[in-house]
């Protein structure tokens, strides 16, 4: 909980209530912040950095930059890009759900946001991207 204005404000994700923080924060999946950390590796040897590119390498889910700016496109077509926050759409992305209804019981927030059939489509898109990456 954190203080906001006299009033304490409960952050809670399944019901996307992040906190003033994360409010306007532009989400990234795993995988683009190890293309990140990848990037930046030559000047950053810290003990941080070392954990940080370590977990995003055994979470990584899309092995390809070109794959993951595949994915990101993805996110911004329509209408997924308008019923879905950027938050739920990175976590969509780091799951890689193979049904509607398991992204459905894993991100809450989904469940009266989109449509089963919306909402599958664009996991088999993401997983079709998985699936042929080289």
């Amino acid at each position: 909980m954190r203080p906001h204005r006299g009033v304490i404000e409960e952050e809670d994700a399944s019901t996307l209530k992040l906190g003033a923080d994360f409010q306007d924060a532009h989400c990234l999946f795993v995988s683009e912040v190890k293309i990140l950390l990848d990037a930046s590796q030559r000047s950053n040897t810290s003990e941080v950095y070392q954990k940080s590119l370590n977990y995003v390498t055994q979470f990584n889910r899309f092995t390809n930059p070109d794959v993951v700016r595949e994915v990101r496109a993805g996110m911004n077509e329509e209408p997924i890009h308008s019923l879905l926050t950027g938050f739920e759409l990175a976590q969509l992305a780091n799951l890689c759900c193979e049904e509607a209804e398991e992204a459905k019981a894993l991100i809450p927030s989904l469940a009266n946001k989109i449509d089963d059939d919306t909402l599958q489509t664009f996991l088999n898109q993401t997983l079709d991207l998985k699936k042929f990456q080289s």
